[in-house]
């Protein structure tokens, strides 16, 4: 195995090559013990990007906590919390770093313990793709069928199913196959279409890095060579403009522009633009850097941009393409994931921050939750820790918003308790309702014939 010594020491992801890699985040879940910290060490392992020292360390570790008899213990990798290595359970979110000849890899690794699903959902929020990693001999769990709703609410389009501990499944093809088709019935039903799975063993390394002697009936891509291959989805120049605005950016009185990221779509010198919630029209002057002015920057970019008019904008603002324009509503129809253990409730206000923008929101009548034993949504009258439901929220003025299906940016939110400041829902837009017909404004004879 090649290893590196400290003082060639180079960065997480960096390429051995000096070429360019493509980068995947990808997000870890799984139910506690089905073996997400073993199959996340062995990646590392696998990928040979492991220090002398570090693999000294995990040698004597694993002699220290003895779980794996005379064997490497990959898990003690990752679980460096004291509190884990003693309850086996990952109870926060950690970024991992490693990387391949062919691409760089951030690993979002969540916590499978039901009690710790928010720190699950913040991880979810940021990644490309999602590693569901399920136990042979237990199957799909409660907490399981929580993972999948998640990733489907917050719009993951790729699941790679991981079916772990096939040993104690006798490697059989149909035990495979059995909890494939139910995880497939399920992701479906969450709006997740494309899934691979792949049968391993992370312990003994079995379609890990190469492919299982004890699966000939496994034709399909090792996971190391699936994650080095895979093209998620991502934010797509062709999408339509969408740059919050993060920054008013007045250094002199010479200069205004608006900084912020660009989130969907690509902007180019002289394109038509508008700003919203206002609606007001102008267009690209320039579009500015730190190393200088770009004639065209696309998703992903942080830019600084200068319009030909002199608009009133502000921190909030949503730059918009001029014929594809966002929504401005006051009111939603939402899907949400609940974390504070205070019920969300109808009447409850709360602060809402959409992309740079923050207002207030009140919470509607209608609630309801999913059923994850069930599959269905049932009406409840308040939406409990952990839980995956719906509901309307009220806005105390207009915000720019999308659908979620059609930016993810535009059509998320976190939800804030205005007292402690502590987040306690994120959620995604599903409906953008129009306001209400306010008929008691019309004069009575209109009323009379509208009646």
């Amino acid at each position: 195995m090649n290893v590196h010594s400290r003082s060639g020491e180079r960065m997480p992801g960096d390429s051995p090559f000096g070429q360019t890699q493509s980068l995947l985040r990808f997000m870890a879940c799984g139910s506690v013990d089905h073996g997400k910290s073993t199959l996340l060490g062995r990646l590392l392992y696998e990928s040979k990007q492991l220090f002398t020292d570090q693999l000294e360390a995990l040698a004597a570790d694993s002699r220290k906590y003895g779980t794996q008899g005379d064997e490497l213990d990959y898990s003690l990798l990752l679980d460096g919390l004291a509190a884990e290595r003693e309850q086996n359970i990952t109870i926060d979110v950690a970024y991992r770093f490693f990387s391949t000849p062919r691409r760089q890899f951030i690993v979002i690794d969540t916590p499978g313990h039901e009690q710790y699903t928010a720190n699950m959902a913040t991880g979810a929020s940021v990644a490309d793709l999602a590693l569901v990693l399920v136990s042979a001999n237990e199957g799909l769990t409660r907490q399981t069928r929580r993972h999948i709703a998640i990733v489907g609410m917050l719009g993951i389009a790729d699941i790679v199913l991981v079916v772990n501990k096939m040993d104690r499944a006798g490697w059989r093809q149909d035990t495979f196959r059995s909890l494939e088709a139910e995880f497939r019935d399920i992701a479906a039903d969450s709006g997740v279409g494309n899934v691979v799975a792949i049968p391993v063993g992370a312990k003994t390394g079995d379609n890990i890095a190469s492919h299982s002697p004890h699966m000939p009936w496994y034709r399909g891509t090792t996971l190391l060579d699936y994650l080095e291959h895979v093209e998620p989805a991502r934010a797509s120049a062709a999408g339509p403009l969408r740059m919050p605005i993060q920054l008013v950016n007045r250094p002199d009185a010479r200069f205004r522009g608006y900084s912020g990221l660009i989130v969907s779509g690509a902007v180019e010198v002289g394109m038509p633009v508008r700003l919203f919630p206002s609606g007001t029209s102008s267009r690209i002057a320039r579009i500015v850097t730190y190393d200088g002015d770009l004639a065209r920057a696309e998703p992903g970019q942080s830019v600084t941009l200068t319009l030909a008019d002199q608009i009133d904008a502000s921190r909030g603002d949503i730059i918009a393409d001029a014929n594809r324009t966002p929504a401005v509503t006051q009111r939603i129809g939402a899907r949400l994931f609940w974390m504070s253990e205070r019920p969300l409730q109808p009447g409850q206000k709360y602060l809402a921050k959409l992309a740079t923008r923050t207002v207030t929101a009140t919470a509607g009548p209608d609630l309801a939750i999913t059923d994850l034993d069930q599959r269905r949504t049932v009406n409840t009258p308040s939406i409990a820790q952990n839980a995956i439901g719906t509901c309307t929220l009220e806005f105390d003025r207009p915000v720019a918003v999308d659908r979620y299906a059609e930016c993810r940016d535009t059509g998320s939110f976190i939800l804030i308790d205005p007292d402690s400041f502590d987040t306690v829902g994120m959620g995604c837009i599903e409906q953008i309702h129009e306001p209400p017909r306010r008929r008691w404004a019309l004069p009575p004879s209109q009323r009379a014939r509208t009646a």
